[in-house]
């Protein structure tokens, strides 16, 4: 039978997973303006191929990412350093979310053909996603692997899944619409991510103002 505890670490890290996953997928970048690109061009099976691309992309990132989380657990004043940068660096993305422009689904589209393999090269030219999973998926996952390793696991492919139902349901909107996507209501959708981001890069600094461990050391 699982531990209370660990249940609750483990919800806690998929419910964080899962927003993330929301939120990195409705935040405009390369891989959400493919998506939308595909859809237009090659209809609503090939925008599902594209937003199908952090499977391939982030898989191999995700196995690392718990290879580190192991390390990091261990290390608690490298831990400390990392959760301050992955705290500025989701404050820094949460107060873009108030200034970015919706993504320009005007764009020339390219062929509607190998959607898939185009997703998968747009995500893995994008330095975002290296950092997202090295400042925020490492913090996040080492502060649970010693307790359970279930909980990271459940942290990656909720965070996983969600981005990619994420950017399908944005590429079914756009189908459905035909490409008419309303700025206002994607801006306050951008608006609500950027709160969320603001919220969790709160937390990670919280999490490293107790690290009590690594003040005593200074």
């Amino acid at each position: 039978m699982t531990d209370p505890l660990q249940l609750d670490l483990i919800l806690g890290l998929a419910f964080a997973g899962a927003t993330l996953g929301i939120v990195e997928g409705i935040k405009p970048g390369p891989l959400l303006t493919m998506v939308i690109r595909e859809t237009l061009s090659g209809g609503l099976r090939a925008g599902l191929w594209t937003a199908a691309a952090p499977i391939f992309t982030d898989g191999p990132l995700v196995i690392f990412s718990l290879f580190a989380a192991a390390w990091l657990a261990e290390d608690q004043t490298l831990l400390f350093l990392v959760t301050v940068a992955g705290a500025a660096f989701l404050a820094w993305m949460g107060l873009q979310c108030f200034y970015l422009e919706p993504p320009d689904v005007n764009a020339d589209a390219p062929p509607p053909t190998g959607s898939f393999l185009r997703g998968v090269i747009t995500n893995l030219l994008n330095p975002n996603v290296y950092v997202f999973w090295f400042l925020i998926g490492g913090p996040l996952m080492a502060s649970a692997i010693e307790e359970t390793i279930i909980a990271p696991i459940a942290y990656a492919v909720t965070f996983l899944v969600t981005i990619m139902l994420t950017k399908a349901t944005i590429a079914y909107a756009v189908h459905r619409a035909g490409g008419s996507i309303s700025p206002v209501a994607y801006r306050r959708l951008l608006a609500f991510c950027g709160v969320a981001m603001l919220l969790f890069s709160a937390s990670y600094a919280w999490d490293a103002y107790n690290m009590e461990e690594v003040w005593n050391t200074l």
